[in-house]
């Protein structure tokens, strides 16, 4: 069996799409979302309707052993080219030596999907990882960065015949954060309310379907100090005051964190005046992404950015309650705004 390290979402879908099945897939990590929708797509699409009721078996991690998982495995197929058995919430499994020796051996005719969700196979069981690489793909479904969001924001929309401005993107990130399911689930309810004949997600219908204020949110707070915006901050800020659901510190700090980051790259670049360089400097998508980054330079010098950078370091130790015995978030929000505009 080939070496399977290094797999990712996207060649793992394109192999079942094309109708190649493993004997092995074991699935782990902290983001379910791919875990589950690999496991949703074998469990669809590997057999046909008819074949399913004597070819499939659907396991619980809790209510199992790995021996009668090993068993079910090794069963053939009843008037079928292949049987499928899932193993969900397998982090459950007490014992899994009987599952390492099937790894050895694995049923060619079998379809094996080990769902191991919230954590990953034990770093000292070697012997079992190789198993599993040999026998097929090993996949671990890490969490998604929170700027990589934006990108998985657009591309899905795209895969919907849809399309999404920038600030729309911003929005629903900052709103729903990185758990990929619950995303994935708002995205398609403002998908569903979007007209046949105009498909374009704008900030009225986030507003409109998600409850995000297109006038007071994150990506209207990080303007605002891009371009030293003190009254219109401010305003901002006495509003997340009143709704505290609209925006709070702790999803602030990421986004403020990443962009004086790259600001203080910027400011390294070998020609910062002119915006292409910027961009191209930055890794960003197009030139156009690196017109805040241009504002910035002329707002922040590069040690403003530094000491910026240096502040949230501090807020974020606050926030989590080093140094700071009663100071609530929203005190720690304007704080750490009066000294970035001030």
């Amino acid at each position: 069996m080939a070496e399977t390290k290094n797999v990712t979402y996207s060649s793992i879908m394109k192999e079942l799409q094309s109708g190649q099945y493993r004997p092995v897939y074991y699935l782990m990590g902290d983001e379910s979302y791919y875990i589950d929708k690999i496991c949703d797509y074998i469990a669809e699409h590997a057999l046909q309707p008819e074949e399913r009721d004597f070819n499939q078996t659907i396991f619980f991690g809790s209510d199992v052993t790995a021996s009668q998982v090993a068993d079910a495995a090794r069963r053939y197929p009843m008037m079928a080219e292949r049987q499928v058995v899932i193993v969900k919430e397998a982090q459950n499994l007490k014992n899994t030596d009987a599952l390492e020796k099937y790894m050895k051996q694995p049923l060619p005719s079998t379809v094996l999907v080990i769902c191991h969700k919230n954590g990953k196979i034990d770093g000292r069981k070697r012997d079992y990882v190789k198993a599993v690489q040999q026998a097929g793909i090993l996949f671990e479904s890490q969490k998604l960065r929170e700027r990589d969001l934006p990108v998985f924001i657009e591309n899905y929309a795209k895969q919907k015949d849809a399309s999404i401005d920038p600030k729309s993107t911003q929005l629903i990130a900052d709103a729903i954060g990185a758990d990929l399911s619950r995303l994935t689930s708002e995205l398609d309810k403002v998908l569903i309310s979007l007209p046949e004949n105009n498909k374009r997600i704008t900030p009225q219908v986030v507003e409109d379907q998600i409850g995000v204020s297109k006038d007071f949110n994150g990506f209207e707070l990080r303007d605002a100090i891009v371009n030293r915006n003190v009254f219109k901050a401010n305003q901002i800020i006495n509003y997340f005051d009143k709704n505290p659901k609209a925006g709070s510190l702790y999803s602030f700090l990421p986004m403020l964190f990443n962009y004086f980051q790259n600001l203080l790259i910027a400011w390294y670049s070998p020609n910062r005046g002119s915006q292409e360089a910027v961009a191209d400097w930055l890794e960003l998508r197009s030139p156009w992404a690196a017109k805040d980054y241009m504002t910035g330079m002329r707002n922040f010098s590069a040690m403003k950015s530094m000491q910026i950078i240096s502040k949230l370091r501090e807020i974020d130790a606050k926030s989590k309650g080093l140094d700071n015995p009663n100071t609530p978030p929203e005190e720690l929000m304007k704080e750490l705004i009066f000294y970035i505009l001030h």
